[in-house]
This record gives structure tokens, sequence and C-alpha cells, in this order.
């Protein structure tokens, strides 16, 4: 079995999915009207993606990531060049941080607009 995808309520999912194609070299799968009169937006791989999701009630406040309660705590997205997507995170205006070298590989951290929290990591 494998995980197909995530599903993330954010203010704009067209400007999210934006960044994550720039950042990660994804595309936009699917994007349209959804439930409870939303827009979503799927963004990823052929094999795998993360769900967008807005509705006009969305608050526009973000997210409090952490691991002090239940909730999401990061998204992790494995990739091949930690130093590129760095690169391309901080061009994008972003801070990064908690650079760390531990077993099974290298990581860093960022957070979007929404303060939706992801780690980034890198086994090569």
């Amino acid at each position: 079995m494998n995980l197909e995808h995530v599903n993330l309520v954010v203010t704009s999912p067209d400007r999210t999915a934006g960044l994550l194609e720039r950042l990660f070299d994804w595309r936009t799968r699917w994007s349209g009207p959804a439930m409870l009169d939303g827009e979503c937006v799927h963004v990823g791989t052929d094999d795998s993606y993360i769900s967008l999701y807005t509705r006009p009630e969305v608050v526009d406040e973000p997210y409090h990531n952490g691991y002090d309660r239940p909730g999401l705590a990061h998204l992790g997205i494995l990739v091949d060049d930690l130093e590129e997507i760095d690169r391309r995170v901080r061009a994008e205006g972003i801070e990064t941080f908690s650079h760390d070298e531990t077993e099974p590989g290298r990581r860093f951290y960022f957070l979007d607009s929404d303060g939706i929290c992801y780690e980034v990591a890198s086994y090569t």
C-alpha cells in the first residue's frame, strides 16, 4: 500500500499549488469546484498528491503547528538534492530552519503562507 494523498485546508489553493510546483517540480493534476462550495487543487506527481482545499468560510489565520496538540505537525517531502530545494525555498523569500543531519539523512523545515510546516529531507 502507498499513501495516495493528503488534504490540507489553505486560504489560497492556487497560491500554495504554485509554490509547491516551483519548489518540487510538481504539477497540478486537477483543480475545480469541491464539496461545501469549496475549491480544490491537486498538486503532486503521477503517484501521489496534496489536495489543497478552501471554501468561502476559511479563516485567514495561520494554523498553529507544533507537537503540543493533536493535528498536523509537518509534511515530509523526500528530495534528491536538498541544497537545491533549500535554495528554491529561500528564493521564494521563505526562511528555512532546523537544518539537521541524523539517520537516515539530512533535513530542514519551512512554513508556507498559511503556517503549514514542511520537512524537506534527503537520504543521499
